[in-house]
């Protein structure tokens, strides 16, 4: 009696042994089918042509760029706060035109007023100094951002808000233009190339990527931003500003008049002065931003769900970017400070002798931490809504290209 019932036993063991092995043969084969299917349906996915690859990328720059010209108008304002702060700390003088003495015997006249020797028409703050009256030293002196933009309103006029604007349009194609397109395709290669070698790696990819497309953008369009640093930093009244080509040309010529300049060459080697002081500033700022970026992105993407459309596009994007750029703009203000200071330097021959450390040195000998983080404010608030609207308008001008690509495919 045992005998036959062990037998049984035996039977039905190796009967379930044997379904459990053909339900894992036959969930192993429908997984091979099923990526076979899948495999088989990207395969029969025609490939881009290479014009739309062109077509792609060239939208992506002009989107960049369109995106950079808005932001550069809307934020120009907080740019030239920042500055200004930036130059007062580093030493730039904003006094009163008439309160040197070859100023006022120049202006003298019959049609000379008590106005006219004002910080602006409507300040009642003058007193008399000797035969004339001009007011005090504080009338000059900036104590805030709100305070840069309400003084520079009442003394230079509202549109003076805007002063390099020009520039900062010029600068706006070519380094947008160059920097997002040039991170997305480093990105990409990057991240396919780290996936076969070391998955682990690729947290870093937006960091490498971000600088190197950064170092590329900012190398080839410094000498604008030079020229936009100056046309901000410096108060001119009485007479018209200098645009963009006229401030690069004076910054050239002040070093061919110079005995110590050695060629032609040393010449045009000035409109890089504090280059790399703009690179370590940059690099690390694009850095930070696009390391960023990317996780809260992925989280934001996962709470919006997998719906893709315009307005999820533009929201996840702007809030990604504007938490980013403005935590990488307050992390770069030292090298941001020592960067202005770089670039408002009127001596020729000392602007190209001093470096980076020279100059945080100098900067924290003057002022300390204050004068390391001056202008952090209006650099901040500026930075936050200009990477937004940037990588927002971006992001979107690719989701609709990439939209009407797969719509003409099918």
């Amino acid at each position: 009696m045992a005998e036959p019932e062990e037998r049984e036993r035996w039977m039905s063991a190796e009967q379930s042994s044997s379904t459990h092995m053909e339900k894992r043969v036959f969930s192993v084969s429908e997984e091979v089918i099923r990526g076979r299917i899948q495999s088989s349906m990207h395969d029969s996915q025609p490939p881009i042509p290479s014009s739309d690859r062109d077509t792609n990328f060239m939208a992506r720059a002009l989107s960049a760029a369109g995106a950079a010209v808005l932001s550069a108008v809307l934020v120009n304002p907080l740019d030239v706060a920042k500055t200004r702060l930036q130059a007062q700390a580093a030493g730039s003088p904003y006094s009163h035109p008439l309160s040197n003495v070859t100023s006022r015997m120049a202006f003298f006249g019959p049609t000379m007023m008590f106005a006219d020797l004002r910080c602006s028409p409507t300040c009642a703050r003058a007193g008399i100094q000797g035969t004339v009256s001009i007011c005090p030293p504080d009338c000059f002196q900036y104590k805030g951002t709100l305070d840069v933009l309400y003084k520079v309103v009442r003394q230079e006029g509202f549109a003076r808000l805007w002063r390099g604007t020009n520039a900062g349009l010029a600068l706006a194609v070519p380094m947008v233009g160059i920097y997002l397109p040039c991170y997305d395709v480093f990105r990409d290669r990057m991240e396919a190339f780290v996936d076969e070698i070391s998955p682990g790696m690729k947290p870093v990819v937006p960091l490498v990527a971000g600088s190197l497309a950064r170092s590329l953008a900012c190398t080839s369009s410094y000498p604008i931003d030079l020229a936009k640093t100056r046309m901000q930093a410096f108060k001119e009244t009485g007479k018209k500003p200098p645009g963009v080509w006229k401030t690069l040309f004076g910054i050239i010529s002040s070093v061919s008049g110079t005995n110590n300049s050695q060629s032609k060459l040393q010449s045009y080697r000035v409109l890089w002065t504090g280059l790399g002081v703009q690179l370590a500033r940059d690099v690390p700022f694009s850095a930070i931003c696009w390391s960023t970026v990317e996780p809260i992105r992925r989280r934001l993407r996962a709470l919006t769900g997998d719906e893709a459309n315009a307005f999820n596009v533009l929201g996840t994007n702007f809030s990604a970017a504007f938490v980013a750029g403005s935590l990488a703009a307050a992390a770069t203000c030292p090298l941001d400070v020592a960067r202005t200071r770089r670039q408002i330097e009127k001596d020729p021959v000392r602007a190209l002798r001093m470096t980076t450390k020279q100059t945080l040195i100098e900067v924290w000998r003057d002022g300390g931490i204050k004068g390391l983080f001056a202008g952090v404010g209006p650099r901040v608030g500026r930075a936050g809504p200009s990477v937004g609207i940037v990588v927002s308008f971006y992001e979107v001008a690719k989701h609709v290209f990439q939209h009407e690509l797969s719509t003409s495919s099918c």
